[in-house]
């Protein structure tokens, strides 16, 4: 083992991931601690950030107490997070309300009203991302039309890497990668527009000063280190978005690498040296400098095996619910999923939409419908993957990155509906290895992201897709989008149902 070591911290939808690495991008040490998601009404989907730190942590303090290594010799500390949170502090730095996640969608009306106002074709221009519910900006406005006692007495609004950040340092802080879901952030100049802002009804002053992600923001203050047990004064940097964690800690961080996410929800990101946008995708700078991503994003991922699993195959591991799937023919007969479970982000942007098993028959069985589950959500990053060609970008492999990575059969189907290569980094701790190499880029343990990847990061397996399955499934893409067009007004009219 190496002298120095690094720590990463993922907020993710389900739960905090904390873990410790050496230079060379071995785990040490690791953790995960669970918290709920709030869903008060319909279209709302909240968490408490003062959950996430306290499950970080306990997530720390169990590691500690495996006293496994030294926590003198972390150098530095980096946070990533789910994307798109609108956490309203005051000047005391205390949380006024709940913050509503990325799934929450309570905001529609206000993006409906500035649709009609023709104010979105204007904040696409600046943004490079559409209006829409999920992103932070309708939050904040959400708030001040809402709850204007919470409003009135908001400092800032926070993402949720800042918000730990700000936990473990007593600093607040914006990093470039979390921008994006700011719609006064300009996406070509990285900074704030302060005018747009304004139209918009907010203020530039709402959100903190913007920081490159691998920027130290603080050290780690007494009172944090009371908490966590860490040293004090430990470097922490501004992190950034999950996303582009998971991108950088899966091996892209150069023109033209791609990284496929297989966690809870799915998606994919495309790295560029421009702010090439797409109105039907979503643009974020990448977590390494002078570098973004045109990423997909959808609900169907991991999640959708599991709820599976928990209706219909509790007494099945996840392996035994695979080995059912891959009894069943490429196509799984006829039998296609619409992996919309919460509604769906990219490229349809539908709220309304909902899961669909469609080719059931007598015939049909268990492992059909688990194949079906696989594959939809294969169809949906294919989805995204067509989209984003409509740009121009050329995509010739895909870095894998989650759980569903450790699957070899969900893998291969995923190579064989895009027709693309799929390499399978060695660890499946993408996202906190990110968060950890911005920290060591940071605090100078690495020169550039280039040493920190080939460093860190070895493909172990690479799936070739196979021509035969793809044109199969270029019929299941087909009967895909087919399917959501046909349904999508059904979806829109019976919605309260």
């Amino acid at each position: 083992m190496t002298e120095q070591l690094l720590l990463g911290i993922d907020i993710g939808t389900s739960a905090c991931k904390v873990a410790v690495f050496d230079t060379d991008g071995n785990v040490v040490a690791q953790s995960n601690k669970p918290y709920l998601v709030y869903y008060p009404q319909q279209g709302y989907a909240e968490q408490d950030p003062e959950e996430w730190w306290d499950a970080i942590v306990a997530a720390i303090r169990e590691i500690l107490d495996l006293k496994t290594f030294d926590p003198k010799k972390i150098a530095g500390i980096g946070v990533d997070g789910q994307s798109w949170s609108a956490i309203p502090i005051d000047r005391k730095q205390n949380v006024l309300y709940r913050t509503p996640i990325w799934m929450d969608t309570r905001a529609r009306n206000i993006c409906d009203r500035a649709k009609r106002l023709a104010q979105d074709e204007e904040i696409f221009s600046i943004a490079g991302n559409d209006f829409l519910p999920s992103y932070a900006t309708p939050k904040m406005i959400w708030f001040k039309e809402n709850m204007p006692e919470v409003f009135g007495k908001t400092d800032l609004f926070l993402q949720s890497n800042s918000f730990i950040v700000m936990k473990l340092t007593g600093e607040v802080s914006q990093d470039l990668s979390q921008g994006y879901g700011i719609h006064f952030f300009d996406m070509k100049k990285k900074e704030y527009n302060a005018e747009l802002a304004e139209k918009l009804g907010l203020s530039v002053s709402l959100v903190p000063s913007l920081y490159r992600c691998d920027e130290i923001v603080g050290t780690v203050t007494k009172e944090a280190s009371e908490l966590t047990g860490l040293p004090e004064g430990i470097p922490v940097v501004a992190g950034g978005l999950d996303a582009a964690c998971g991108t950088l800690g899966a091996g892209v961080y150069d023109v033209g690498q791609t990284q496929e996410q297989g966690g809870q929800a799915g998606g994919m990101s495309i790295c560029t040296d421009s702010a090439l946008s797409h109105k039907k995708l979503i643009l974020s700078t990448h977590v390494v400098p002078d570098r973004w991503l045109l990423q997909g994003g959808t609900v169907g991922g991991g999640g959708t095996l599991k709820w599976f699993k928990q209706e219909f195959g509790k007494d099945l591991s996840f392996d035994e619910l695979t080995q059912e799937a891959e009894k069943v023919s490429p196509g799984s007969d006829g039998v296609v999923f619409l992996p919309y479970m919460a509604g769906e982000r990219s490229p349809i942007w539908d709220p309304d939409a909902k899961g669909v098993f469609y080719g059931l028959s007598f015939d049909k069985t268990r492992g059909h419908m688990i194949r079906a589950v696989l594959e939809g959500v294969a169809l949906s990053l294919q989805h995204n993957m067509l989209t984003a060609a409509e740009t121009g970008i050329t995509v010739e492999s895909l870095n894998a990155m989650g759980g569903s990575a450790n699957s070899l059969l969900w893998t291969q189907i995923k190579a064989d509906v895009t027709g693309k290569r799929v390499q399978v980094p060695a660890s499946d701790t993408a996202t906190t290895l990110g968060a950890a190499l911005l920290a060591g880029k940071g605090c100078g343990i690495y020169k550039d992201y280039k040493e920190a990847v080939e460093k860190t990061i070895k493909i172990t397996r690479v799936h070739e897709p196979n021509a035969e399955n793809h044109e199969i499934y270029k019929r299941s893409m087909e009967l895909y989008l087919r399917l959501y067009e046909d349904l999508k007004d059904t979806f829109k009219e019976y919605k309260d149902i």
